[in-house]
């Protein structure tokens, strides 16, 4: 079901989809973004960060917001072309139930950012898609990236490559890239044999991307499990061939998934899709072989 008009985030414009199950809300009077993605009577598994907490300076004469919640960028990350600030209203194109949300074309870029966003009738599935047009006049080389600021509190999950033994395996299974502030002692990380950890809390920024033949990653919160699922596609990719990233500060957790790059024509665009999934009944608990199991669980629930 679709409501439109709900007051949310300190906004009065925002649209509302539900399913009796879950509940997702989607502002129109910035963006685009994501705003919730719950339980219907849940918590927010999506992080929520008022414009009065962040704010970066642009050349463009507003702020740059966070906002929380989920958006789309283009690779790699430059500074200032990153942080065109999305405060205007969007354009909400409503096909029944699913909601397009284009943004005006960024001046300084000539890109147009839209996210079509769709539940499905039942169960918790909720399938968007990410489409990058170029509107200027010029060939332009980039990769669509898909970022989701996840509340605070709870922890990233990323899968290693299956073990093979040496010597049955000796090319390289896949890169782990780390960016200059990424410290492997930080207590916030924990490496697995099969899994990998990063837990949102207090400390400097950390990231790290990896190329994830599965193309997942997920995050737990009290007791809720969310996993976001997109299909790897051949081709180079940004930051050293990645496809699956994840960043925290102090204030957020990021769960990140970037498309191929592409060189898009003028009037050409890039499309990225990803799935999201929600559990109530999932505990990644005991040993790190337990967690698997339990996450090998769920995400043979994606469907």
């Amino acid at each position: 079901m679709l409501t439109r008009d709900v007051a949310y985030f300190g906004h009065q414009k925002n649209l509302r989809l539900d399913n009796g199950r879950v509940e997702l809300i989607l502002a129109t009077e910035f963006g685009p973004r994501v705003l919730r993605y719950a339980m219907i009577g849940g918590s927010n598994v999506l992080g929520e960060v008022p414009p009065s907490v962040q704010g970066n300076d642009t050349p463009f004469g507003d702020e740059w917001h966070l906002y929380g919640g989920h958006r789309l960028w283009y690779a790699p990350e430059g500074d200032p072309r990153s942080y065109w600030p999305d405060n205007a209203p969007v354009r909400a194109d409503i096909v029944r139930e699913r909601v397009t949300l284009v943004q005006d074309v960024e001046p300084h870029t000539q890109l147009e950012k839209s996210i079509t966003v769709e539940l499905a009738p039942t169960g918790t599935k909720v399938s968007l898609t990410h489409t990058l047009t170029n509107r200027g006049a010029f060939e332009v080389e980039l990769a669509p990236w898909a970022l989701t600021v996840m509340a605070r509190g709870g922890r990233a999950i990323l899968a290693h490559p299956p073990y093979v033994p040496h010597p049955t395996a000796l090319a390289p299974a896949r890169p782990l890239v780390l960016w200059p502030y990424t410290r492997m002692a930080d207590p916030r990380w924990t490496w697995g044999d099969r899994l990998i950890f990063l837990r949102h809390g207090a400390g400097d920024a950390q990231k790290l991307g990896v190329y994830d033949p599965e193309g997942f990653i997920a995050y737990e919160l009290d007791g809720m499990l969310f996993v976001k699922r997109h299909e790897p596609r051949p081709g180079p990719h940004a930051d050293f061939g990645t496809n699956v990233q994840t960043f925290t500060n102090e204030l957020i957790l990021e769960l990140e998934t970037l498309g191929p790059l592409a060189r898009v024509p003028p009037g050409g665009a890039v499309v990225h899709r990803e799935e999201w999934f929600l559990f109530d009944d999932v505990r990644l608990e005991g040993t790190e072989k337990e967690c698997e199991l339990a996450l090998r669980n769920a995400l043979s629930r994606c469907a």
